[in-house]
């Protein structure tokens, strides 16, 4: 139920609703926000200081524009929390009954003030752009805006979509959220340019904004309603291209995420009386805490590494690492093209470099994976985490990085089934010099089990533990799911070790062998590990059944939910296979 009834955000059914509030009413309003904010967040985890800093923001521009006919792009659209509750969806926050019923991103299914579902970073400009170029064709009048924070303009899509924003001829507005912050502390020369503006009161001759063309305006409190709702005022209906560059503070109204901007921009659910996590520290060794120690093994001994992220260190727990080696660690700012293409410079050049990329994140950087890693066969490492079938929303899925990777020349996609196997894998992949090599980061994997670890994957050679009749191909994560099914059938279960590389010699004596072969995977089918399989024993008179993810995207569905619409669980691969051995037997001769 409600447990803020007296809420002034009780009768903000919309924004035509706030514009008859009056400056102190509004104030109100945004420490309700606030309120409502941290406690949501405490109860189910989610992004909280980007929230925090934009709410004065989000109040202004819906007091002064008249959305949905004006038009505003959030990028990333992680701070869109305050925008949700000004259009009709404050029982979501209100409501902790209600907590689950809208995206934490934008989404245009959800609610006709929301024009793009968007998760990724720097696409803002580009977007709004855009929608003004369409405006002009047919005549339209409407305001468009695109908000956009510091940390997104250190993405190179953010420039691309600056330059082509500064010509156009009439109504653009970009708000560049200016709270020095992306995940960890923003970097690059963007860094200084922003520096002067702040200290200059937005007066420095240094503005690149200024001389790419834009009509620039400063705000130095950007967490000040009524300058904020000046500064929009001044900029609405203005028949060219604006850039309105505000200062805010990350996390503003909640003490422990201004003293800890990292650490709090996205949250697990935690203590509103203390604000510690509720939930427990990840034990050790765990996959993060394998690969640090190899990497840190590998440079005492001697190896010339350069560890690489696209901001985002907390990802891989290298808070630790960056200040121990502060030599051999990289942050390239919110930029996977850059990670991917200056990797490959670093290997050129002799050294070894290890990106640390996010699967959903990886995406963006598919033509410098293929362009300039696999078609000049650069030794580069990459550990790639979150490539799984989750309950995220659908700008974030992590289910592609196998039809990405495993199917460019070159590359070799390892996927360990426990962390001794993460650790050999990753020693072999620094110590070769020959290809580009990404690991798969496994989750919830055992230590070590009783397959024999092999330590050299220049040719692979799958683990096969013998059985009868059926044999389960279970790559990854997914090889403790193949133990399930291959204990209750009495199969052959069998540990790929990658996810392109086929060890065909295995495959054809399985074949000869087995009536049914069963390939699992934790990502999407098309393109995958399955169907490259199954393309191989095509010829031969073998059945084979593939399982992974359809293709479609989920968006925050159950995790128990993906598995059963995708007959993922163990119970239906084995009643699948059941019935194909009855088919088979009851027809022998299609068989």
């Amino acid at each position: 139920m409600n447990q803020h009834k007296n809420f002034l955000l009780n009768r903000i059914a919309g924004p035509q609703d706030l514009k008859k509030l009056s400056l102190a009413e509004m104030n109100q309003l945004a420490a309700e926000i606030r309120t409502l904010i941290v406690e949501k967040d405490a109860a189910q985890g989610g992004h909280l200081g980007p929230d925090l800093g934009i709410v004065e923001a989000t109040i202004a521009y819906h007091y002064v524009f008249n959305a949905p006919q004006d038009k505003i792009v959030w990028d990333v659209s992680h701070q869109t929390y305050p925008h949700k509750m000004l259009t009709g969806r404050a029982q979501a926050w209100l409501d902790p009954d209600c907590y689950t019923d809208v995206s934490p991103y934008s989404k245009p299914d959800e609610s006709p003030y929301d024009d793009f579902a968007i998760g990724h970073t720097s696409t803002s400009i580009a977007l709004a752009t855009g929608m003004a170029k369409a405006r002009d064709l047919r005549g339209g009048q409407e305001n468009i805006m695109a908000l956009i924070g510091d940390g997104s303009l250190t993405g190179g899509l953010a420039f691309e979509g600056l330059n082509n924003a500064a010509i156009e001829p009439h109504n653009l507005v970009i708000v560049v959220n200016d709270n020095q912050w992306s995940i960890d502390k923003n970097v690059g020369g963007i860094v200084t340019a922003l520096q002067k503006l702040r200290d200059s009161n937005g007066q420095t001759p240094e503005n690149p904004f200024q001389a790419m063309g834009f009509d620039y305006r400063y705000v130095a409190d950007g967490n000040d309603l009524a300058a904020m709702i000046a500064a929009f005022q001044a900029v609405k209906d203005v028949d060219h291209p604006i850039l309105l560059h505000i200062n805010t503070l990350k996390g503003q109204g909640y003490e422990p995420a201004i003293q800890a901007e990292e650490a709090h921009h996205w949250v697990s659910p935690f203590n509103l009386a203390n604000d510690n996590p509720l939930n427990p520290k990840p034990k050790t060794p765990n996959p993060n805490s394998v690969a640090l120690e190899v990497i840190q093994s590998q440079i005492a001994a001697g190896q010339n590494i350069m560890a690489i992220t696209a901001a985002i260190p907390g990802a891989f727990e290298l808070d630790q690492f960056k200040k121990q080696y502060p030599d051999h660690y990289l942050d390239v700012g919110i930029a996977e093209q850059e990670s991917v293409t200056l990797a490959a410079g670093f290997a050129r050049a002799g050294g070894t470099p290890i990106l640390m990329e996010k699967s959903t994140f990886l995406q963006r950087a598919f033509d410098q994976l293929s362009h300039d890693v696999a078609a000049n066969d650069l030794p580069v490492v990459m550990l790639v985490s979150g490539g799984n079938i989750s309950d995220q929303s659908k700008t974030h899925l992590g289910i592609f990085d196998q039809v990405m990777l495993a199917n460019l020349p070159n590359w070799r996609y390892l996927a360990p089934t426990t962390l001794a196997e993460e650790q050999a894998m990753l020693e072999w992949a620094i110590n070769q010099k020959q290809h580009p090599v990404a690991i798969k980061m496994p989750q919830e994997v055992p230590l070590r089990d009783q397959q024999t670890v092999t330590t050299d994957y220049t040719t692979i050679h799958y683990h096969v533990q013998p059985g009868q009749k059926i044999a389960i191909l279970a790559l990854g994560d997914f090889y403790q799911l193949g133990q399930k099914i291959a204990s209750q059938l009495q199969a052959t279960l069998v540990n790929p070790l990658a996810a392109n590389i086929l060890d065909e010699a295995t495959l054809t004596k399985l074949a000869e062998e087995h009536e049914i072969i069963v390939t699992l995977e934790d990502n999407i089918l098309d393109g995958g590990f399955g169907q490259k399989v199954a393309a191989y024993l095509g010829p031969k008179k073998v059945k084979v059944l593939n399982y992974g993810q359809k293709r479609i995207y989920t968006d925050q569905t159950p995790l128990f939910e993906s598995y059963a619409a995708n007959h993922l669980t163990a119970k239906q691969i084995i009643s699948d296979v059941q019935a194909l051995e009855q088919s088979m037997t009851a027809h022998p001769a299609s068989s």
